[in-house]
């Protein structure tokens, strides 16, 4: 009985999908000799990281805009009204990496660190570099207690090739721009609420064992002190960032301004009403403060043209910002609990949400509610993220239809759910006679009940399960032993981490039509979301 019990409960080398079957290839880890008590205390996040070829030195700063309108009016508002006519050059990417054909990455002694026990400071000077290490490559970083590690993607050594320790506080979360101008990509926020924004190829490059170059915001939490919950590039903006805190409030940052001048923001009138300040100095980083909520924000996803935000909290709700205006704009809350994890699709219409009540809820940005809930999961859902969206073959004369794929992962139930969404195909439930009356289906606007911390009515009470949609997954596989924090879909595998640290890269099957193996599916990591 024992051994059938182990047997049930053991972690497969594969899993079956509809376009095939997907394999363990190898893993990834850290040295567990080396890790700080605090280990356990912070849950592991995971980016996937593309460096290109090594960049020439940026061109000067343009007044022109190359980005879309609604991202470029925001932050010329935001630095305009505080500089008269200023105008900012756009050009930055959205975060998300794209995948090259130049995955090969050299090797080097200089791409060997380990742990130290120095804090990282900003440098004021070029770091010592290898000169024939340019960095390129894909690469993996990855938080695990009082560290930040970073293993190349295209090895197969499960250990990583540098490991940053901060003696003072735990690195949280992080985000990657593929598409930074002035080697400035990687965003880093910590547990005692500082952030930092270091270039990849500048650590990978410099031998010794602390972040070298690095910009200092909110330093030792002189503006806010709670831990930092996210960060996330802003699309389209060249250097415009967002810091999320467990104080409900987010702070808009640009990367090349001085973090450490006094940027006292006045205090918040009203903490149950969502709010903008900005700073009144044209020289203050942060440029603005956003209070979101009363409560943790748990993650931050951007649209991919940047115009929307997306935020879920502690509170359960997930909200949705109009970026550009500033402007919260609809939401909805979770069937019970806390909201962890948030995506968007990659044509902006849907947000995926997944926390405490074991459920993914898919919100339509077009009906402004939840379409459907994604039931599969046996424990909290602890990301969320889509992959791509293709159209379907029609026939008979009928309408194309868009499936989308999407993934998810439980933290106890240890398992990676795949989901084909086809709204064209969901069967909405039929509701329940009244006495004497005639059936009548649930529309996508369920709930008329309001939140009664908010005005106008803009974020909506969870809808009754009987009245959404059931979406169920495509794939259901137990992919570790430990709890899960994070799903990464990559050009060539999916990419799942533990709390622990522990990561496995799952190989894709053999390429088909689907955006499962289309070579044009970009690398995306969540968290985050994102």
């Amino acid at each position: 009985m024992a051994a059938s019990n182990a047997q049930s409960t053991a972690v497969k080398s594969y899993f079956k999908a509809p376009e095939g079957r997907y394999k363990l290839s190898y893993e990834k880890t850290h040295p567990a000799g080396l890790l700080h008590y605090s280990h356990g205390k912070v849950v592991t996040q995971v980016t996937l990281s593309q460096l290109k070829d090594k960049p020439v030195a940026p061109p000067p700063a343009s007044s022109s805009f190359s980005s879309t309108s609604s991202v470029r009016n925001a932050a010329a508002r935001l630095l305009g009204g505080v500089n008269g006519t200023r105008m900012l050059g756009f050009g930055g990417s959205n975060g998300t990496s794209k995948p090259s054909t130049a995955n090969k990455v050299p090797a080097s002694p200089a791409a060997a660190a380990a742990v130290t026990a120095h804090s990282p400071t900003a440098a004021s000077h070029s770091p010592s570099v290898v000169s024939s290490y340019d960095g390129e490559g894909t690469y993996i970083i990855f938080n695990v207690g009082d560290t930040l590690f970073i293993s190349d993607y295209n090895s197969r050594d499960k250990d990583p090739i540098k490991a940053i320790h901060f003696s003072s506080s735990n690195p949280i979360c992080h985000a990657f721009d593929s598409d930074a101008k002035d080697d400035h990509d990687l965003l880093i926020g910590l547990n005692s609420g500082d952030v930092y924004s270091v270039s990849l190829r500048q650590q990978l490059q410099d031998p010794g064992k602390k972040l070298v170059g690095a910009h200092h915001y909110n330093k030792d939490g002189s503006l806010n002190s709670s831990r930092c919950t996210a960060v996330a590039w802003v699309p389209g903006g060249d250097g415009f960032f967002l810091a999320a805190h467990a104080d409900g409030n987010l702070y808009f940052y640009h990367k090349n301004k001085d973090g450490t001048i006094d940027a006292s923001l006045p205090i918040i009138k009203d903490q149950t009403q969502f709010s903008v300040t900005h700073a009144k100095s044209s020289k203050s980083n942060p440029i603005a403060r956003w209070h979101v909520c009363q409560c943790p924000i748990n993650s931050i996803s951007f649209s991919a043209d940047g115009q929307f935000l997306a935020t879920v909290g502690r509170d359960g709700h997930l909200r949705i910002f109009d970026f550009a205006k500033e402007q919260l704009i609809c939401g909805g809350k979770s069937y019970y609990g806390a909201l962890l994890c948030c995506a968007w699709s990659p044509d902006g219409k849907y947000v995926l949400a997944g926390g405490e009540d074991d459920l993914v809820q898919v919100w339509s940005m077009e009906d402004r509610a939840v379409v459907a809930w994604g039931e599969g999961h046996n424990s909290w859902v602890s990301a969320v993220v889509f992959e791509s969206c293709w159209t379907l073959p029609c026939s008979d004369g009928a309408e194309e239809s868009t499936m989308y794929r999407f993934g998810s992962v439980g933290q106890v139930d240890t398992q990676l759910l795949l989901w084909d969404l086809v709204m064209d195909e969901i069967v909405v439930p039929v509701r329940r006679c009244a006495p004497g009356g005639s059936p009548t289906y649930s529309t996508s606007s369920q709930s008329s009940c309001v939140d009664n911390v908010t005005s106008a009515g803009l974020l909506q009470s969870a809808p009754s399960r009987r009245d959404v949609p059931k979406l169920s997954p495509v794939v259901a596989h137990r992919v570790h032993a430990e709890p899960l924090s994070g799903v990464i879909f990559a050009k060539d595998s999916i990419i799942t981490c533990s709390h622990e640290g522990h990561l496995k890269i799952w190989t894709r099957p053999c390429r088909t039509n689907s955006p499962a193996g289309n070579s044009d599916v970009p690398l995306e990591s969540l968290n985050n979301n994102e």
